[in-house]
């Protein structure tokens, strides 16, 4: 991997606060909705609904939510029937932005992210305009404090891990798509507690953003991400870390 964007792991390292919190219930029961219903309610079964519980467990859900979420997906419950849509753009500096979203109403959502694109500087683009320069990527994310390096590494790399990084605060633990359930649970056998593990995009290579066009791609980002039809979102920004807010 050439690149990596500091906004994939930034992110996870600040606190959510409890405005924000309401946002990522509504995006993980979403997600917890929609692997149910293409993968069915057993998530012994259904790897894609497994990791979205585990998730939304992180994230201090209540266990009734969960399985509300998992009734409306198999269809035991009345519920929303939402749909998966990529969309493409551009943001400050001309860095890519990749976006994922859930939604039930698909016009509503193409034109609220189409004009918060547009009102930081950015545009939609077409399809395919930016997804070659990402990659998915299984990635898990270890405190620096939880483990003892070598036998973190030792555990991940057998079990297929492509590269373990570590900066100030984190492990990161990259792997193949394909290999990230085998290397998530080879880590939990050895008891290695983890504050993040999905499969996520990351940029093949990167656009190093500095000043004000780091403060409008910042602003861009949290922007989308508070959209309620956007799922997750990428960038191949390199945005200092200091300009994330808490």
């Amino acid at each position: 991997m050439s690149g990596h964007s500091k906004w994939s792991s930034i992110k996870h390292k600040k606190g959510a606060t409890d405005a924000k919190r309401g946002k990522i219930f509504t995006k993980l029961i979403k997600e917890i909705t929609v692997a149910a219903r293409f993968g069915g309610g057993d998530p012994a079964s259904n790897p894609r609904l497994r990791t979205a519980i585990q998730a939304a467990k992180s994230e201090n859900m209540p266990k009734d939510n969960i399985e509300r979420a998992i009734k409306k997906g198999t269809g035991e419950l009345e519920g929303v029937n939402y749909e998966e849509s990529i969309y493409e753009g551009y943001g400050p500096g001309g860095a890519a932005v990749f976006i994922e979203s859930l939604t039930d109403n698909k016009n509503r959502a193409v034109a609220d992210i189409r004009h918060i694109l547009s009102k930081a500087g950015g545009n939609l683009g077409s399809n395919g305009c930016v997804a070659w320069m990402f990659e998915k990527k299984g990635y898990i994310v270890v405190e620096n404090d939880a483990v003892d390096e070598d036998s973190l590494m030792e555990t991940a790399i057998d079990a297929g891990a492509e590269d373990v990084r570590e900066d100030d605060r984190n492990y990161e633990i990259i792997t193949a798509p394909q290999d990230f359930e085998e290397v998530k649970t080879a880590i939990e056998k050895e008891s290695i507690p983890y504050i993040v593990a999905e499969i996520t995009m990351f940029p093949q290579s990167t656009v190093n953003l500095q000043g004000k066009e780091a403060e409008q791609m910042v602003k861009l980002m949290e922007t989308l991400e508070d959209c309620d039809d956007v799922q997750k979102v990428y960038t191949n920004a390199d945005i200092p870390e200091e300009l994330v807010s808490e």
